[in-house]
């Protein structure tokens, strides 16, 4: 019996939409409730509707954080650090949120920064409007609110943290069970103030000039909270005083400034009668912006949330450090071929070199396209982080292996090359004609895959120079940033590049033969090898149910590849049969892959561990007690991590040497993502790893080479 010819097309889709990546099958659902707690806040979502749920009406919300001793929160501007609350509503048709009625906000110095937020416990209230259009349930006849939070919580350290909240009130009767605490925030919000007040720009100085504040103010002290981030200078020494009634200030305007609005919302605080009271006003600005400073010459703003480490500090030539961490990248990206994560890519080159050797043309050809497809995929790598970080989300070097999904993708790809280096089958079996007509008849795309591929295995990988280059390119422009992105990866292609054209070279290698077959089979190893790390990984990440259940998957999809190589009429039905099982076994257990396991804590390890658990504020604690601290900053996915690991940082003497020492020994896991470790690396100018940390009491971090070795780190133990 001989099928169709589009029957034949559409079970060669139906495969390749069954080898595509695995879907991302969302997390177990939070738990959902009015409160979540924390160890440093307890966050409860509360209403106020003393009125009901009307037509015309207003419905207060709020969330209310109670903050632990010694931790804050931010306010709408946070100062010189730090990140405010933010609140995302899902409402019913026909109801509307308004912004948060930000309470009057307090002064949170930490170290040499001074920020705005709040502490003890705050209410920060957002009204509800209901219009005609809103129409309950009748079912229900209550109002579902539902609330995504996400707030900053600091100390010495900062926690990133969020929560899912809903409330359902009843549209038939009043809510009014936290009218108290509602009425005491409305009392304690800055009040408007019926004076005037003017701000003219004179030179690097803002000068303010208010009136209308109560007489009982006259002579005091104020302070002032501006309400648009980085325009004035939060930590500089500003100025005020009284003339008569009216209120004078002179502020500096900051060397970050990146807005020069006409006018300037602000809050005026002041101590009456025992008590804090806050007056908002507007305060238009007359007169014209200075020019910013050119980058790098504006003061360095110290550690963004974590102040007790030493930040890199800023060149003072953006020139001379650019051009440094240009030729930092060139050099890392050179260095990137020797590690080992690139080594499975780098035997489909020789393979490549080979096929070209008589051919100096079609030689030079591929090391253009390999090069391309290693800068444009390095670029484009670069590019996604730099929009990820600029919407908000705390991202590093290599982040795209933090995902289950992605690396189950990656291990059924190679899976793939792996069984195509073996013999099983070849490309042009699987793809439409035109597409294996077209591969045949362009060697190039091929060499541009492969640099693609290249990219893909090498990008978790920090090499030495890397690191500092990374670091900086976060800091940069856009631009900049993408242009060390491109120096990385003209540095990783530059030896392939170099060796397509030279005839010398071309020379020296061995002839096309039949042992081209044989090593190519040979490669294959290396490949499946690469699958056996990936799912390792995998394990890292979603447990040995996560690592099983791809490992099945695998196996399901090299049977259908095998299907797909059979001769006669039995090819499709098995092809067929062979999808089904893929698809099912996608259905059942896919949802496994990509969900992470709950983390298992390592900081409750044995007594014979020499290791503990990173977390934050633990290296200050341990400092503070007199102890240096060496920290390990890795992840699964990084090879030269898991090398040195099992290499340098294994090492009976030199582990007899740190005891000795007295060293404590943390190790930040970076498998997942994991917000607080990301802004540790920012804090010490790295955005990847690994990363290696030496620090003592009183001195300044020593950060060692990524590839480590046993002289690094005792070098780094100099003076203990």
């Amino acid at each position: 019996m001989t099928f169709p010819k589009y029957l034949t097309r559409w079970l060669i889709a139906v495969l390749f939409i069954a080898i595509s990546p695995l879907p991302t099958w969302a997390q177990a659902p939070k738990s959902i409730t009015n409160v979540v707690t924390t160890e440093q806040v307890r966050a409860e979502l509360m209403a106020y509707a003393p009125d009901g749920v009307d037509p015309g009406k207003t419905v207060w919300v709020g969330l209310q954080l109670a903050h632990q001793p010694h931790w804050h929160t931010y306010w709408k501007n946070s100062g010189d650090s730090g990140q405010p609350t933010s609140l995302s509503w899902t409402l019913p048709t026909g109801v509307l949120a308004g912004d948060i009625a930000w309470p009057t906000p307090k002064i949170l110095p930490t170290g040499n920064l001074v920020t705005y937020g709040f502490n003890g416990t705050v209410l920060l209230p957002v009204p509800l409007t209901i219009t005609p259009d809103f129409k309950p349930s009748l079912l229900s006849s209550e109002l579902e609110v539902k609330l995504q939070a996400s707030w900053l919580v600091c100390k010495l350290e900062c926690v990133p943290q969020d929560g899912e909240f809903v409330l359902r009130l009843p549209t038939k009767s009043s809510t009014a069970l936290n009218a108290g605490v509602f009425e005491a925030s409305f009392q304690a919000s800055p009040k408007p103030l019926a004076g005037q007040s003017q701000i003219s720009i004179e030179g690097q100085q803002l000068k303010l000039s208010v009136t209308g504040l109560p007489a009982a103010l006259q002579g005091q002290k104020l302070e002032l909270f501006p309400e648009v981030p980085e325009l004035v200078d939060a930590g500089a020494v500003w100025t005020q005083a009284w003339t008569g009634a009216t209120w004078t200030a002179s502020l500096p305007i900051s060397p970050h400034r990146s807005d020069s609005p006409t006018a300037l919302p602000l809050v005026l605080v002041a101590d009456v009668a025992g008590q804090r009271s806050g007056f908002a006003t507007s305060a238009p600005i007359q007169g014209t912006w200075p020019a910013n400073p050119p980058p790098g010459q504006a003061a360095t703003t110290p550690a963004l949330l974590n102040p007790t480490l030493t930040a890199v500090p800023a060149t003072p030539s953006v020139p001379t450090s650019f051009w440094l961490a240009l030729l930092g990248a060139l050099l890392g990206g050179m260095l990137l071929n020797l590690m080992p994560c690139v080594f499975p890519v780098l035997a489909i080159k020789v393979v490549g070199f080979t096929r070209h050797a008589d051919d100096r043309h079609g030689h030079r050809v591929s090391g253009l396209a390999y090069s391309a497809g290693v800068v444009l995929s390095f670029l484009a790598l670069g590019a996604l982080m730099l929009v990820l970080r600029s919407a908000g989300e705390q991202l590093g070097w290599g982040f795209q292996l933090q995902s289950p999904a992605v690396v189950a993708a990656l291990a059924a790809l190679f899976t793939l090359i792996g069984l195509n280096l073996a013999g099983l089958f070849e490309f042009g079996q699987l793809l439409p004609s035109r597409l294996a007509t077209l591969q045949s008849r362009n060697p190039a795309v091929n060499a541009f895959l492969s640099g693609v591929l290249a990219v893909a295995i090498a990008s978790p990988c920090t090499a030495p120079f890397m690191g500092a280059s990374l670091g900086l390119a976060l800091a940069l422009p856009p631009l900049q940033a993408l242009l060390l992105f491109a120096a990385l990866g003209v540095g990783m292609a530059l030896p392939y590049l170099a060796a397509s054209w030279s005839p010398a070279l071309a020379r020296k290698l061995p002839r096309p033969g039949p042992w081209m077959d044989t090593f190519r089979r040979a490669m294959a190893f290396p490949m499946f090898a690469t699958v056996v790390w990936l799912v390792w990984v995998l394990g890292q990440q979603t447990g040995i149910d996560g690592a099983g259940a791809l490992l099945a998957l695998l196996v399901s999809l090299a049977l259908v590849i095998w299907a797909f190589t059979l001769r006669g009429a039995a090819r499709l039905p098995v092809a067929a049969v062979s999808i089904v099982i893929l698809l099912a076994l996608t259905w059942a257990i896919g949802k496994n892959v990509v969900h992470f396991a709950e983390p298992t804590s390592t900081a409750n390890t044995s007594a014979n561990s020499r290791w503990q658990a990173w977390a934050p504020g633990k290296v200050d604690e341990l400092l503070a007690s007199g102890s240096p601290v060496f920290v390990d900053f890795t992840a699964a996915w990084c090879v030269t991590c898991q090398y040195n690991k099992k290499t340098t940082l294994a090492n009976i003497e030199l582990l007899a040497d740190l005891e000795a020492k007295k060293v404590v020994l943390l190790r930040a896991d970076w498998t997942r993502r994991d917000p607080a470790i990301t802004t540790a690396l920012a804090a010490l100018g790295r955005n990847g790893v690994p990363v290696y940390v030496m620090y003592q009491p009183g001195k300044t971090p020593v950060v060692l080479s990524e590839i480590l070795s046993v002289a690094d780190v005792r070098g780094a133990m100099v003076g203990l």
